[in-house]
């Protein structure tokens, strides 16, 4: 019998497992309204396929947060997530920084460092908010609940009228659609069909 276990606490109890994770920007900025982000999200969650073990099933990029259903190949989801925002809020503040299209500059940087100036953590800049909300998937239907979720958030938004016209989501590859970004689908979630 499969189940749904939901922490309270939000932790990566099962390293092994397959997660739910929606991580979002402080102050729920939207900073990927412009192509250049958006690619370095795809470019960094590419890499993380190829060369840290991770599995991805689902995934949006919507203006202000990510959602993904994600499983680490090599039992280390916290590491995974912790280094691929790591990675991205450096190098996403940096094309920022460099951007002479860029209108919002001053006012972004001065946002990400009055977030960092809250934390103790933070050095000088923080780009993510700290928390990623996982949450372990067990059963069919509830991996199924959380793609549909995924993919009908633009829809949610009022971006689109249909999930497959947002590029930067895995509804368009559920419609052998790979051009943005390639995803798992070697059976680990069970019986899932295409949608």
């Amino acid at each position: 019998m499969y189940f749904v276990t939901m922490s309270r606490n939000y932790k990566f109890h099962n390293k092994s497992g397959l997660y739910f994770v929606s991580f979002a920007t402080v102050y729920w900025i939207d900073v990927f309204t412009r192509e250049a982000y958006l690619s370095i999200l795809a470019d960094s969650i590419d890499y993380c396929r190829k060369h840290k073990s991770m599995e991805v099933y689902a995934y949006c990029f919507m203006p202000s947060h990510v959602h993904l259903i994600f499983r680490s190949s090599n039992d280390d989801p916290s590491g995974l997530i912790r280094d691929f925002k790591k990675h991205t809020s450096k190098k996403i503040m940096t094309a920022i920084e460099k951007n002479p299209q860029e209108s919002r500059k001053e006012w972004l940087l001065w946002m990400f460092e009055k977030a960092g100036k809250k934390n103790a953590t933070i050095s000088k800049r923080q780009f993510w908010q700290q928390h990623n909300k996982p949450i372990e998937l067990w059963s069919d239907k509830v991996i199924q609940q959380k793609i549909d979720y995924i993919h009908n958030n633009p829809v949610e938004s009022g971006f689109v009228t249909d999930p497959v016209d947002w590029k930067y989501s895995s509804a368009r590859n559920y419609q052998d659609d790979q051009t943005v970004l390639e995803i798992d689908s070697d059976g680990y979630l069970f019986g899932l069909t295409k949608l």
